[in-house]
């Protein structure tokens, strides 16, 4: 009996602490579920973009504000710089993790989490602009609505990033040789990835994409 006992719980021993949140497939729960979010969020970012895109002809239209003109391209260009850099320095983080090298792994996370903080300064910066200097707010066009829900909402994901990482940092301090670590720093970083990539997606269609002519202009807003 003793060595059936011992038999039996071998498999479970040898899964670890991993093995305690996988699925069917091997896969850990904790990453399907970061995943699932991800995947909803991406519908939403879908949509806010969809509706900027499709009212922007029409607040040209209307004789709105043209985003080609009020938006400055150096700042923006500046801030996916950060973002890109954000997410070279949160693989660092991730490695660092990995090989159990907790002075890196401090300096890369604190690196990531800091770049975060500088574009939510930027972004604060581009929308004091927008409001002093151009007179750009939301009641006043259809593109002040449009470009600060969406921007606006992108910028709140950052930060929710930032503190997120900060939390697995505080966690990691606490805990050097807790098992969850590793997972904990991924699913940070998976969520600061996707962040990085919807800025990409909101830089290239609202800051880089031609605008709409006169003409279409007046297609689309009938």
């Amino acid at each position: 009996m003793s060595q059936l006992s011992t038999a039996t719980n071998q498999p479970a021993a040898s899964h670890g602490a991993h093995g305690a949140h996988a699925t069917a497939l091997g896969v850990d729960t904790r990453k399907v579920g970061v995943w699932a979010f991800i995947g909803s969020e991406v519908l939403f970012f879908a949509a806010l973009i969809t509706v900027y895109l499709i009212y922007k002809p029409r607040n040209l239209a209307a004789g709105g504000p043209d985003p080609k003109e009020v938006l400055g391209i150096g700042v923006t260009s500046v801030l996916a710089t950060i973002l890109l850099a954000s997410s070279l320095t949160m693989v660092l983080a991730l490695a660092a993790i990995r090989r159990k090298d907790i002075r890196l792994f401090r300096i890369w996370l604190l690196a990531t989490a800091g770049l975060g903080l500088c574009f939510l300064g930027g972004q604060a910066y581009e929308f004091t602009e927008l409001v002093v200097a151009e007179g750009v707010t939301m009641p006043t066009s259809i593109f002040g609505m449009t470009f600060f829900i969406l921007t606006g909402f992108h910028g709140t994901h950052v930060a929710i990033g930032v503190i997120w990482l900060l939390s697995v940092f505080t966690k990691v301090m606490r805990y050097p040789n807790s098992p969850e670590n590793e997972m904990d720093v991924e699913l940070g970083g998976l969520y600061w990835h996707f962040v990085d990539l919807v800025w990409v997606g909101i830089f290239t269609l609202i800051y880089l994409m031609p605008d709409f002519n006169a003409a279409a202009a007046v297609l689309f807003a009938r």
